[in-house]
């Protein structure tokens, strides 16, 4: 009787083992991404690698005050008496010459750019910084506006939330475009242009 049960025991035990093995397999998995700039559990998620995206904080004022002034005065005069002698026929004479110039211009330039857009990173620097490019275009009633920005950042300038403000980036171009109706009347005619050119 008991040779009967631990054969029974062991058909059921190896039939059990097929079900469990021939079954759909299962695994433990990760709990946080495991891959890009959230690799690790304990740091920031901040952009670190290429293809990661930077939030940008642009906020530029610059501001220029140039007065230039010359003036310039010269005056000459020239008295020849009346001839004696063999030179009598000569007569007195008197000559003079005035010369002036004045001039004067002064020129006030004020900008301000405040925006939020995200920048990609392009490249990653031997020393750890990042070379980062971005641009966003805004489409409105036929204006379009169109933001570059492009320069190095250091990941330590990169705050937690993944932003970094514009006076942060070396190298920094930020070109602003303009096109529509309105841009097009902000530009003098090709007649004032040549004038501008000429004089």
């Amino acid at each position: 009787m008991r040779n009967l049960t631990k054969v029974i025991g062991s058909i059921v035990l190896g039939f059990l083992c097929v079900i469990v093995l021939s079954g759909p397999s299962a695994y433990a998995g990760s709990l946080w991404n495991d891959s890009g700039s959230a690799a690790s559990m304990y740091s920031d998620r901040k952009a670190r690698i290429v293809g990661d995206t930077v939030t940008i904080i642009i906020s530029e004022k610059s501001s220029a005050n140039r007065v230039g002034k010359a003036n310039n005065n010269k005056s000459t005069s020239t008295k020849m008496d009346a001839g004696v002698g063999i030179f009598s026929g000569l007569a007195e004479a008197n000559a003079s010459n005035s010369d002036e110039f004045t001039a004067s211009g002064s020129i006030v330039n004020s900008n301000t750019v405040s925006a939020r857009m995200t920048a990609q990173v392009l490249e990653v620097k031997p020393n750890g910084n990042l070379v980062i490019s971005g641009s966003q275009s805004i489409k409105q009633n036929g204006e379009e506006q169109k933001i570059t920005v492009s320069g190095i950042i250091r990941i330590e300038d990169i705050t937690a939330d993944n932003t970094i403000l514009s006076s942060a980036i070396g190298d920094a171009k930020i070109q602003i475009d303009g096109k529509g109706p309105i841009s097009n009347k902000q530009r003098q005619g090709i007649i004032s242009q040549i004038f501008n050119f000429l004089f």
